[in-house]
């Protein structure tokens, strides 16, 4: 008979390690492939004035890598693809143009299933290079990008809906690690919305609607009219104490299986009314994916485990 430290450390076991589909690696890749392949084409007009050197660009690159390099300077950058460029006599309008369409192949291909885990490095890579050279003009998309990005080049690559499953036929992921990864995603959600949603109470502005408000306002996401805004300040201070529960809450009822599907709806709909009304199109689809890819897709093992039960009831009768 199991002692109760040994039949504790099964059930962490189980719990980090449990037996998953790829089914929301799909998902996964596919809405990250989205992602990639649109942050590529709506930076496409400004990617050399963005990431130019100091007299040529808006900011000056220097000045982002500078702030980048107090965090650690292994972090990877622009100027160290421009400093390869010059020893092979590669211009720097070049080597930034040779990015970004790294990028835009990076995320076509992951879109397709083809070359999965090289397209998922480059793309980590290069979005990570464009993030810190850019870091005055990042903001939280750029943060959760990176984060999705290098979940999926660890994950255990390609799904079974993938081209290079078709082409190469590969063998079924193990179904441990797939449950791993997916766990690993599950419980950095967890963290993100109870931290956020926590400091959200902590402070006055979500409570009387203040914080909602000034958002709102705030050139260039003040995509709501003025009058409007006004017409219905009354539910700014409702909407706010809602999304604070709705975030610190979220570690709680997006597990048990009866508030599952009404937390994420709630979650998916508040991303999009983001999306929607501040224009944050970027922010709000990674957001969705990421969601969508943790608990959007029912669990393989709640499936089999329904299953047998289902089996043994038909027996039994």
């Amino acid at each position: 008979m199991l002692n109760p430290l040994h039949r504790g450390w099964q059930r962490f076991l189980g719990f980090l390690f449990p037996s998953e589909s790829d089914t929301w690696l799909t998902v996964f890749r596919i809405g990250l492939g989205l992602q990639v392949t649109l942050y590529a084409l709506f930076l496409r007009s400004d990617w050399h004035n963005l990431f130019a050197s100091s007299g040529k660009g808006l900011v000056g690159r220097e000045l982002g890598e500078a702030i980048s390099s107090f965090d650690s300077p292994l972090i990877p950058k622009f100027g160290w693809l421009i400093a390869v460029g010059r020893n092979l006599n590669m211009s720097e309008e070049t080597v930034l143009t040779f990015a970004w369409v790294s990028l835009l192949s990076a995320g076509c291909l992951l879109l397709l299933g083809l070359l999965s885990r090289p397209a998922a490095i480059v793309a980590c890579f290069v979005h990570l290079c464009a993030a810190e050279s850019g870091g005055l003009l990042a903001y939280g998309a750029d943060n959760f990008m990176t984060t999705a990005l290098f979940y999926l080049m660890l994950s255990p690559l390609p799904d079974r809906y993938s081209f290079d499953h078709w082409v190469v036929k590969t063998k079924p992921n193990n179904p441990q690690a797939l449950g791993f990864w997916r766990r690993v995603l599950q419980v950095h959600l967890c963290f993100v919305y109870f931290i956020g949603g926590l400091a959200k109470i902590l402070g006055n502005g979500w409570w009387d609607g203040s914080n909602l408000w000034r958002s709102l306002i705030r050139p260039p996401f003040n995509l709501v009219p003025p009058d409007l805004l006004v017409r219905f300040k009354y539910v700014l201070p409702l909407l706010g104490i809602a999304i604070c529960l709705l975030e610190v809450s979220y570690p709680v009822f997006i597990w048990m299986k009866r508030t599952q599907r009404i937390w994420l709806a709630f979650i998916l709909a508040m991303h999009a009314a983001i999306g929607l009304m501040m224009g944050l199109y970027l922010f709000a689809l990674v957001m969705i994916v990421m969601n969508l890819a943790a608990f959007g897709v029912p669990s393989a093992s709640g499936r089999a485990l329904s299953t047998s039960r289902g089996t043994g009831n038909n027996g039994g009768h």
